[in-house]
């Protein structure tokens, strides 16, 4: 394996490393957007993060070649050091080392599907509210 190969190695862990952080700053901030410790503009401005990156809905969908994913690579980072530059230092260790012990647990697949669920009863109660009725 030449210079290249090993640079491509070691992009793909840099970049494994820094998906995992993000993801654990996601976890991280949805804890501190419900813990009382937190500031309330922290809280919120965490929150509004988690919500988002945690959320199957894009601002931008990912199907729309290159800028899909800019929220993806742009907008959930800089609303992560936002909400982590607002929470105090030592809290947000504490919180990260919560989101790391939770993110080792095995996940649920029930919980993943009563998401799911509300997902779509939230699209078909608006798609009730908003369709144009025979005769309206």
């Amino acid at each position: 394996m030449g210079t290249s190969g090993q640079n491509n190695a070691g992009l793909l862990a840099r970049i494994r490393l820094w998906a995992r952080a993000v993801k654990t700053d996601v976890v991280a901030l949805y804890l501190a957007a419900r813990d009382p410790r937190v500031p309330l503009l922290a809280k919120l401005v965490a929150g509004l993060v988690a919500a988002y990156a945690l959320s199957p809905i894009d601002l931008i969908p990912d199907f729309i070649p290159v800028l899909g994913y800019l929220d993806d690579v742009i907008l959930v980072p800089l609303g992560i050091l936002l909400a982590v530059r607002l929470i105090p230092p030592a809290l947000m260790e504490e919180l990260r080392a919560e989101a790391r012990g939770r993110l080792e647990r095995p996940t649920s697949r029930a919980t993943a599907l009563v998401i799911i669920l509300l997902w779509i009863a939230l699209a078909v109660a608006l798609l009730r509210l908003f369709w144009p009725r025979p005769g309206s």
